[in-house]
């Protein structure tokens, strides 16, 4: 294997709160979510938990001793493939060895040998006229309104002047401001000046990028007039049902049509129309809550959605940051959004119809009849997977005329939530029914208005009764099959009283990966069959499935989150929490879903210590995959004066989210 380390010891504590995992870093949760594991589930609902129908499809599993293996589903007998000596040693289809996994501490990239990779991006880099270069101890709001935001996440790279130009397009979840700012100790603390320095390091950047050949790497354009910074104070229009309802007027937008910024933007998807969809995560840490609303439903919503406490001070520097002056402007963010890559002068949109929530991004399919539909998670634990079906149908061909009427079909539509049934079939773990959340621009819950099921979307989830699930991160269709996987990143939460001895386990530290088959191939269907392609963790533990694959040769996987798929078919696992799960450095790992190798899972790559592995780009072509390197040196105590990772080791002394490009040294292709 390759790699590239150096690691700074020394670092200030940052304390843990009460309910955190003793093992997980202070930082990680107080910048990414708010410390939300920290504090109760907002989920009070009776519904049935997936932890419950899991653990009744997996009790009857059981793996018989001696000779070839066999896995025993209901009255169904499944093989354990016992991979060849030679599938073993080529890989299948993917051309590397896998490495073994890399132990938390250790700051490097590491990849394959045969491998190399290379930064095409840093936090801070200008991408856009008059922005500085970077520099660390000179940050001001309007260079990092120039630069490429902080913590990149969700990534994209959508072809744009022949195979050798693109777009890059890029997330900016959230940032990690202890390590933004020397001797930083508090939001309340914060500048205003740093407060703004944040708000505009949030957001999206979409940059030119070009290489001299399909061997070559990817550099970015400085100066393009494609690249664009959208921040926390872009405008955006509001679409869809919901548009114009008083539960999102504010005093700047009486109309309730026209909002400002996006904010924790996590992962996302590319349409087959070639915009972006981005998903607004963990809005709620941003708002400072001074007192209970009046209006006992917007309480009740402000209590599903965790908006309460002090949060991040924004409003020191933007007055809409406090509910006391706004309190529908938390109602303004948790949307999926689009933007226009290709039309840096565009509106970005926030659609309503796909319901608001804690989204981990969208991804599109599209069904037999032309409709599309769009499936997405609520990252959260005990939450669900929704499902969005557009009314009008998708026109194929490149035309204008055919892009615009595309890049409608996601305002008009009905949205749907998963209940999981645990009824086995001889191919299937269990059967499932897409319940109605709405139906032809009208509510389809009893007691909720339209506008209340959109805003107050777990609400209405509540209410029909979805099945609670275990963090539901990216959900992806496959573009080969159309079926759908479904990355469950964990629920610590679970208790015993929700699970019993069979699975799945009581603190469920490491999540599971769900493949769901919409009913006769259709992604407009309202039932679905589904089935466990992996539960995650330490091979050795017995509780463990990897497809019913020889668990000797896999590698682990903990933690799931973001989900690609290349060119060949294979699923790629990206990984956030490994290090507190498994003790190792998170990872990118591919699995075949398909054929004689179905479930053996292989590790590609780890990245350095205290980052999360994100936004796997792995489809493009054959020859380059891409990763996006979010916080890295994020561990308890690390500091400007004490960093715990100097990635990605550009003589800057300071860790630097990063979007970097992995390929063959030989410029070869990664597939067979």
């Amino acid at each position: 294997m390759t790699v590239s380390a150096s690691r700074p010891s020394g670092h200030h504590q940052l304390p843990l709160l009460p309910t955190h995992p003793s093992s997980r870093s202070a930082s990680v949760c107080h910048f990414r979510c708010g410390d939300a594991c920290a504090q109760p589930v907002p989920n009070p609902s009776d519904n049935a938990y997936f932890g419950d129908v899991l653990r009744a499809s997996l009790s009857r599993r059981t793996v018989l001793a001696g000779g070839a293996a066999a896995v025993v589903l209901g009255s169904v007998t499944r093989e354990v493939v016992q991979a060849p000596a030679a599938a073993a040693a080529h890989g299948g289809s993917l051309r590397f060895d896998a490495i073994d996994p890399v132990p938390r501490t250790v700051d490097a990239v590491t990849v394959p040998e045969g491998f190399a990779w290379n930064t095409i991006i840093k936090w801070g880099d200008p991408i856009l006229p008059g922005a500085p270069e970077f520099d660390f101890d000179g940050q001001t709001p309007a260079a990092q309104a120039g630069q490429f935001g902080y913590n990149n996440d969700f990534t994209a790279l959508l072809r744009l002047h022949g195979r050798n130009h693109a777009l890059l397009i890029c997330n900016h979840e959230y940032t990690n401001d202890n390590l933004m700012f020397r001797g930083w100790t508090s939001f309340s603390a914060e500048t205003v000046d740093q407060i703004k320095i944040a708000m505009n390091a949030h957001g999206m950047s979409v940059v030119e990028v070009s290489r001299r050949g399909s061997r070559g790497t990817w550099r970015h354009h400085e100066r393009s007039r494609y690249n664009r910074r959208i921040t926390a104070s872009t405008p955006f229009a509001i679409t869809g049902p919901a548009a114009g309802s008083p539960l999102l007027r504010t005093s700047a937008d009486p109309a309730g049509r026209r909002s400002l910024g996006t904010i924790n933007n996590c992962s996302g998807g590319v349409t087959p129309w070639g915009t972006i969809l981005s998903g607004e995560e963990n809005f709620n840490q941003y708002f400072t809550v001074p007192g209970p609303p009046s209006d006992p439903k917007v309480a009740t919503g402000y209590a599903r959605y965790g908006i309460a406490g002090t949060g991040r001070e924004w409003y020191r520097a933007d007055p809409r940051f406090s509910t006391a002056n706004e309190p529908n402007e938390p109602h303004r963010l948790g949307w999926i959004v689009e933007i226009d890559p290709f039309d840096p002068t565009s509106t970005p949109r926030k659609h309503t119809g796909l319901g608001r929530m804690k989204h981990e991004g969208a991804n599109i399919s599209i069904a037999p009849d032309g409709r599309v539909a769009a499936y997405t998670g609520d990252d959260e634990r005990f939450e669900y997977l929704y499902k969005f079906v557009s009314r009008r149908t998708f026109r194929r061909g490149g035309s204008r005329w055919a892009r615009k009427h595309n890049m409608r079909l996601l305002e008009e539509g009905d949205l749907y939530v998963a209940r999981f049934n645990g009824t086995p079939s001889p191919e299937y773990d269990g059967d499932g029914e897409w319940l109605p959340l709405t139906r032809d621009g009208e509510s389809a819950v009893p007691g909720m208005t339209i506008d209340e099921v959109l805003v107050w979307t777990r609400l209405a989830a509540d209410a029909v009764g979805a099945t609670k699930m275990d963090r539901p991160e990216d959900v992806e269709p496959s573009p080969f099959t159309g079926k759908v996987y479904a990355a469950c990143t964990n629920n610590t939460s679970r208790t015993p009283s929700q699970v019993d001895a069979a699975n799945p386990r009581a603190a469920n530290k490491d999540g599971h990966v769900i493949e769901i088959s919409e009913t006769g191939g259709d992604a407009t269907s309202t039932t679905f069959s589904w089935k466990i392609l992996i539960v995650c963790g330490d091979p050795n533990d017995p509780s463990t499935y990897y497809a019913g694959f020889d668990k000797s040769q896999v590698s682990p996987v903990s933690c799931p989150d973001n989900v690609a798929f290349d060119r060949a078919g294979n699923l790629w696992i990206a990984t956030d929490g490994q290090p507190e799960s498994l003790g190792y450095d998170d990872a990118l790992l591919a699995v075949p879903v398909r054929g004689p190798e179905r479930g053996r899972t292989r590790q590609f790559l780890a990245v350095p210590t205290g980052a999360e592995t994100c936004g796997p780009v792995v489809g493009y072509d054959d020859r380059t995959a891409l990763v996006a390197v979010q916080h890295p040196g994020d561990v308890s105590g690390a500091s400007p004066a004490a960093p715990a990772s100097v990635f990605p080791y550009d003589g800057t002394g300071q860790p630097r989210p990063s979007v970097i490009q992995i390929r063959r040294a030989d410029g070869g292709a990664f597939l067979a």
